[in-house]
């Protein structure tokens, strides 16, 4: 029996763009939830960014827009149509949740912002995403600015520890400047959510892009904190670990933590170094910083000499190793085909499957699927407007004035 999913029963109204939230209402839809995207006439931006595959034709859905849109019911309202800002008020009335990403103060000036809607629905839980935050829960002198993700990860403190060097620093590769605030997001809904199964009354959910990178970066804080340190990049070392890095062999790169007594033991043994795990100079992890480079060398001395297969075949499950993947050897390993990480969607207009990535949160009894593709533009329109009353003539009228797509 396939599960409903844990959020089986939760109606969230997605109102959001691009990837933060799209990215955080797929989440919660992948667990159940009736997610009802609401798109602008112009459509989703990730819909116009990204691929296509060769053989798609039709060209509706973006790999983009695919991989965080899944699960969810589309419709297309123009709110700034007063019938279109009707049939959001009509969604709202029975829904448990509302997303959104816009900048400050757009949802107020379309007559929908939270102070009204809880009127309407006091039960709701009303969640933005920005840049800078909300003036509800405190005003930045940034609140008016625009964001995304780079942005985030600079400001944040992301991309002041990341990089080859002091010099260097860079963001990373992923947009974990959208995707991180979409998972806090989705934690503070469900926070939101609990609370009001207690007390019957929503709550605003305020989730800042910069606060959370912040957050995701507590070591830039707590070591300028404690140790008056400014943390700068370092490759891919730890400045309070060792060994911990990333090393070459004969086929590519392998990344190699021991940082444990025992686990530094092992490491020893295994790679014919028996005598380093009982010296006092190896003794800590702490004497094994102040010798980085003697270890660093020993270490890529033995990995150059063999490949990555050979390490894993030696290393593989008594110390932490992995070998640095790129997505072909992702799609190759079994591990994310045996925990179902390759999830197959169909894309319309081809006969072909594509490949999105999958739910990574288990759940055993009530566990989240990949039950359909993201929706195309407007594609559940006439259905959940008759699901909340609309005839058929009332929704051919919202289509010819506009308000509906």
């Amino acid at each position: 029996m396939k599960s409903r999913g844990a959020l089986h029963g939760i109606k969230v109204i997605d109102l959001t763009q691009v990837l933060s939230g799209p990215f955080c209402t797929q989440m919660l839809a992948d667990h159940g939830a009736d997610v009802i995207k609401v798109e602008p006439p112009f459509g989703d931006e990730a819909n116009r960014v990204g691929a296509f595959p060769k053989s798609d034709e039709a060209r509706l859905l973006t790999g983009y827009y695919q991989s965080v849109n899944r699960n969810k019911r589309g419709i297309v309202l123009d709110l700034k149509k007063p019938a279109a800002r009707e049939v959001l008020l009509k969604l709202i009335a029975d829904a448990d949740v509302l997303v959104e990403n816009f900048r400050a103060g757009v949802m107020d000036r379309f007559g929908l912002g939270y102070e009204t809607l809880a009127k309407v629905n006091r039960r709701l839980v009303y969640a933005c995403i920005r840049g800078f935050g909300d003036p509800r829960t405190g005003v930045s002198p940034y609140t008016d600015w625009p964001a995304f993700d780079i942005v985030a990860q600079a400001m944040g403190g992301l991309m002041s520890v990341t990089g080859p060097d002091a010099d260097s620093p860079t963001k990373a590769g992923p947009g974990v400047g959208d995707l991180f605030p979409g998972l806090m997001a989705a934690y503070g809904i469900m926070l939101a959510l609990f609370e009001a199964r207690r007390s019957g009354q929503g709550q605003f959910v305020d989730v800042a892009m910069v606060d959370s990178i912040m957050a995701l970066c507590e070591r830039v804080v707590h070591e300028y904190s404690f140790g008056d340190k400014v943390s700068v990049p370092q490759g891919n070392s730890n400045p309070n670990l060792c060994p911990f890095g990333v090393f070459e062999a004969k086929d590519g790169l392998i990344a190699i933590a021991a940082t444990h007594q025992g686990l530094w033991e092992n490491l020893c043994r295994l790679i014919g170094r028996p005598e380093w795990g009982v010296d006092p100079r190896f003794a800590t992890n702490r004497d094994r910083l102040d010798r980085y480079d003697e270890i660093f060398e020993a270490l890529s001395a033995f990995t150059r000499a063999r490949t990555r297969a050979q390490i894993v075949a030696l290393l593989g499950g008594k110390v932490p190793i992995g070998p640095v993947y790129d997505a072909a050897d992702i799609f190759s390993d079994p591990h994310f085909r045996a925990r179902e990480m390759l999830a197959s969607v169909e894309q319309p207009g081809m006969e072909e499957r594509v490949t999105i990535a999958g739910i990574p949160i288990k759940l055993t009894r009530t566990p989240g699927q990949v039950r359909r593709r993201a929706p195309v533009f407007g594609e559940h329109t006439n259905e959940i407007l008759t699901n909340i009353g609309y005839a058929a003539d009332d929704i051919e009228r919202l289509r010819r004035d506009g308000a509906i797509r």
